[in-house]
């Protein structure tokens, strides 16, 4: 094994492990499109799907089958039919529907069933169950259309899927419902994912689908001015709602993201649109700090806030690889703790992912930015700039008229934002007492 690879891939691994411990015994709801599986990625997504339930996630997997529908229909000479981004399900379609769910049902227990050595399922004991955990009521007549077998979720067994996610089962889904009558009516998988998910009061609701997510701007072509918005507020996505048109196909922008906001302001924590088309999509979603798709949330994951002495052994972590190769001046434990109220930090998920402090000298109305830390995994993203501004309210707060750094390998970023070099005499005489000579540290200073 290359000395390269250990060099990647254990800070690689200890960089997920918060992700592990903060979702064990969280409650993921999937919904998977049939494009998904008409494509050939099922066998990966299930590879993936055991991964994260085998550190602790309990999942509920709700299957799609458009395509496998539409497949039937085509071959029996029947036109698939559609109003309202609903699909009219008339006795052929119905019949076509129930044979697709059970064909898919067969593969996708199949494709959990698989073990052979040196894949990702070796050794892996993923059992599926699937059950009438559904009550469903008919569509009905909307605007003069008849939907005939076409049904919304009436009911969801809550008690039934959650024991059986408590036995360590994945629990499956075809989206279909009965009566009370025992009549079937056949289910979109947004609808059931979206319902189950509400019902069961779900940590994720994520879809995987054909389209990427909403890019930041949502009406612009796809290029690299215009990325996918990883974090959405909820807010932000009702708004953009309002201005869309109804959607009519998936890969309308709006078709998945009404589920999503459907199933945010319902209590569902956070909702995501991923794409299929890109391997282990799943993992990079889930596992990696700014993920891959778009997320909908109901308020910003990334907390920009003062430290508390709870946060200390945070800082520690985060500052450790910066003090070993001389970027920072070391600082012990006992030194943090004793400065934390000078401290900003910016929190994702739990893990703090950048810091600052400020040491103010208000005899000369000016204030040091020290510690200044953002993670390797957050370097890019504005995070910095956060903290800065967040620095500077914090100075103008104690009437200060300007803030300096110290740095000797970093001027050219503070610069860049405002900062100019003056000579270390210029440094209050307080910090000046202090200051290292052999280090031979950059001053730069920031008028407020």
């Amino acid at each position: 094994m290359s000395a390269v690879f250990n060099f990647t891939f254990v800070p690689w691994f200890r960089s997920v492990a918060p992700y592990i411990h903060k979702f064990r015994n969280q409650t993921f709801v999937i919904g998977l499109t049939g494009e998904a599986i008409a494509a050939g990625k099922l066998h990966s997504i299930a590879q993936d799907l055991a991964l994260i339930q085998a550190m602790g996630v309990k999942i509920v997997l709700v299957h799609g089958f458009r395509p496998q529908v539409n497949e039937q229909l085509a071959a029996k000479g029947h036109a698939a039919k559609y109003s309202h981004g609903i699909r009219i399900t008339d006795s052929v379609a119905l019949d076509c529907a129930q044979e697709a769910a059970g064909q898919l049902r067969y593969e996708i227990e199949a494709a959990f069933s698989q073990g052979l050595p040196n894949t990702p399922m070796a050794g892996a004991t993923v059992r599926v169950i699937s059950g009438n955990f559904l009550t469903a009521r008919p569509v009905g007549i909307v605007d003069g259309v008849d939907f005939q077998h076409s049904g919304l979720v009436r009911k969801v067994d809550v008690a039934g899927i959650q024991r059986t996610l408590d036995m360590g089962a994945l629990v499956l889904l075809s989206p279909f419902g009965f009566s009370p009558t025992g009549e079937a009516f056949n289910l979109s998988m947004e609808e059931v994912a979206t319902s189950v998910a509400i019902e069961l009061r779900a940590d994720k609701l994520i879809f995987l689908t054909e389209v990427q997510g909403i890019r930041m701007s949502p009406t612009e072509p796809e290029s690299d001015d215009n990325p996918i918005d990883t974090e959405l507020p909820l807010a932000d996505a009702q708004a953009l709602l309002a201005q869309l048109p109804p959607a009519q196909q998936p890969t309308d922008t709006g078709f998945y993201l009404q589920h999503c906001v459907k199933a945010c302001k319902a209590g569902v924590e956070r909702s995501h649109i991923l794409p299929f088309a890109v391997d282990g999509s799943l993992l990079l979603e889930v596992y990696v700090h700014d993920g891959i798709g778009t997320m909908v949330i109901d308020e910003k994951l990334e907390e920009l806030r003062e430290a508390t002495i709870d946060d200390v052994g945070g800082i520690l972590q985060l500052i450790e690889p910066f003090e070993k190769d001389g970027t920072l001046v070391k600082r012990d434990r006992t030194e943090i703790e004793r400065d934390i109220a000078t401290y900003t930090i910016i929190e994702h998920d739990g893990v703090i992912f950048g810091c600052a402090a400020l040491y103010p000298y208000p005899e000369a109305k000016t204030a040091e930015m020290a510690a200044v830390t953002v993670s390797p995994q957050s370097q890019g993203t504005g995070d910095g700039e956060k903290l800065l501004k967040r620095i500077e309210q914090r100075a103008r707060l104690l009437g200060l008229d300007s803030i300096f750094v110290l740095t000797t390998r970093t001027m050219h970023w503070f610069i860049k934002r405002g900062f100019s070099p003056v000579d270390p005499d210029w440094l209050p005489d307080a910090r000046k007492r202090k200051y290292n000579w052999d280090r031979k540290s950059q001053v730069l200073v920031k008028k407020l």
